[in-house]
């Protein structure tokens, strides 16, 4: 652990002013070399027996160990060295933590002189103030009683038990919810080796308990409060501090809402996401939506119609041949069960047509396409602490036209998240703008990102609504309420062998199309993403499905039960 540089220059000024024996300015300047975190400068200091038998990695380790057990930040000389006889100096620092706060303690070492060189002994003093020779730094900590999560409506979503505070009843949440909110809630238990360095120096015991996965982890720095203990000087205490528990955390979760999202799911290998757009604010999460990472298949085409919108290459209005299948480098890639589709461009996208899109997004080009997918957050951290961040290729890596056509339709070497694919649509739905996803019910304005024009936007959103009104996606269709949706249908494996696809390594060169392996629905991840009301959106759903045939078929009716709860409980 490095420590701070910028509050040490008056301490050392004063540590070495003035006159004062060789030893004492030995001392002096190993005490300020020690606030620094200058340990090579230290360890050419010790005596050769010390160097002899204690490598100068094994020394800083030491050193920087015992500023982590003290959770300190940095420390500061702030006297000269007073000596103790034979040798051995006490150097008055002031050391500030962030579990024991602002500790003033001597630092003890002793000098011995070879040949007339100063130099200094090693002992565990060393290692930290306050230590005396012999004595080794530990720490005795443990957690409060772990934060009580409430939903959007004020109700308790998750809750420790009233008294325990260690061991596995610490870790015991319970939910009125029962099993419709494990998946959201996710665990809690020991410190993961992962954290273990980064809630070590904040002075979590090891064993926690900490959030290890879901909401549990997303919010656990708000969740778990101040640890409190001792910190301990052989059995002596240097300090102690008390255990403060945060309060209750009022989370976005609808309490009917995930209801419904597990309900939805059923027992199929899936995720659902449900957000309000404008905020990010998340309402539900079943399944893998947060962490489940698949090729998006069509629902990419979202991406691909904004770039190409924004682009100026093509309008709602601009006419493309009918056809079964495009070439590209020499392979076809077929339409969905080979079916012959074209038109304008809107109706193009209503019925996902591969023959369309693939050579547009050949004519977008692999830099814009790729700058569009990060705009809408792809290769980007989420901001949700364990949902993984959506991928696509660099545009350099994505290797002539095949390889740009499949990455257009959601295939490839792309992956998605329900929770990114219900980012896409959001960003549709609140007018270009691509909000940053939250557990919390905020009441500051929430963080937005411009993506698209709002004129861009408006026109996505027109002809995702042609998706449910005509289109593949009219199982979602709600009466009396205008949805927009896309569906997406992504292939698992394919029977294209193009070179490029080879080189890349790439599973997949094309959704509903290819060699027909659409056909057989374990081949085939189904995905639908849709906001309700379109032109006012109150809520924006993705379901995915794995290995469940066509998204039109299996995620759209899906999506329409959660749409519809959500739409119930609307204020």
């Amino acid at each position: 652990m490095a420590v701070a540089v910028g509050a040490f220059a008056l301490g050392a000024l004063l540590a070495t002013r003035g006159k004062g024996s060789d030893s004492e300015k030995l001392a002096a300047r190993f005490a300020s070399e020690y606030t620094r975190g200058e340990y090579a400068a230290m360890y050419g200091q010790l005596d050769p027996s010390t160097r002899h038998r204690l490598t100068p990695a094994r020394f800083a380790r030491t050193l920087r160990g015992d500023l982590a057990t003290a959770t300190a930040t940095n420390a500061r000389v702030v006297g000269r060295p007073r000596s103790r006889g034979g040798g051995s100096y006490e150097v008055p620092m002031r050391v500030r933590t962030r579990l024991f706060g602002t500790l003033e303690l001597p630092y003890e070492l002793r000098t011995s002189s070879r040949e007339g060189a100063s130099q200094v002994a090693f002992s565990h003093s060393l290692a930290f103030p306050g230590l005396r020779p012999g004595e080794h730094l530990s720490r005795n900590t443990n957690l409060p009683r772990r934060a009580t999560l409430l939903a959007r409506d004020g109700s308790v979503l998750a809750e420790s038990p009233e008294q325990a505070v260690t061991g596995a009843e610490a870790a015991a949440r319970s939910s009125p919810l029962g099993n419709a909110a494990t998946a959201l809630l996710g665990g809690v238990g020991p410190v993961p080796s992962s954290r273990r360095a980064e809630l070590e120096a904040l002075g979590v015991p090891r064993t926690g308990p900490v959030g290890t996965s879901g909401l549990e982890l997303a919010l656990d720095t708000r969740l778990r409060g101040t640890p409190g203990g001792q910190l301990l000087a052989g059995a002596r205490v240097l300090a102690s501090a008390r255990t403060h528990p945060a309060p209750a955390l009022h989370t976005s979760i609808s309490p009917a809402l995930q209801s419904a999202a597990v309900g939805a799911l059923g027992g199929q290998y899936g995720g659902i996401v449900a957000m309000r757009p404008a905020s990010g604010q998340i309402l539900a999460v079943a399944g893998i939506g947060l962490d489940g990472l698949q090729p998006p298949g069509s629902t990419f085409k979202m991406v691909t119609l904004a770039s190409v919108l924004a682009a100026h290459i093509a309008n709602p209005h601009t006419a493309f041949p009918y056809a079964t299948f495009a070439t590209l480098d020499g392979v076809k890639l077929n339409n969905a069960n080979g079916e012959e589709c074209g038109g304008s461009l809107e109706l193009a996208f209503a019925v996902s047509c591969n023959s369309v899109f693939t050579p547009l997004g050949v004519r977008l080009g692999a830099p814009r396409l790729v700058a569009s997918a990060e705009a809408f957050g792809f290769n980007h951290p989420t901001g949700i602490p364990g949902a993984p961040a959506s991928t696509l290729p660099s545009a350099d890596e994505i290797m002539g036209e095949l390889d740009v056509g499949s990455t257009a339709i959601g295939q490839g070497r792309v992956l998605a998240t329900p929770l990114q694919m219900a980012l896409v649509a959001a960003t549709i739905a609140d007018r270009g703008d691509r909000p940053q996803p939250t557990f919390l019910l905020a009441s500051t304005p929430p963080a937005r990102r411009r993506v698209v024009s709002p004129a861009v936007a408006r026109t996505v959103r027109r002809l995702m609504e042609g998706v449910v009104r005509r289109g593949t996606g009219t199982a979602a269709a709600i009466p009396g309420v205008t949805v927009a949706g896309k569906t997406g249908t992504a292939e698992l494996k394919s029977a294209c062998t193009s070179p490029q696809a080879v080189s890349s390594q790439s599973t997949t060169t094309g959704d509903e199309n290819c060699q027909g392996t659409e056909s057989q629905p374990e081949n085939t991840d189904a995905w639908f993403a849709a906001f309700a009301p379109a032109l006012h959106p109150h809520v924006v759903v993705c379901v995915l499905l794995v290995k469940d045939g066509a998204g039109g078929a299996t995620a759209a009716p899906v999506a329409r039960q959660v749409l519809e709860a959500a739409l119930r409980e609307r204020p």
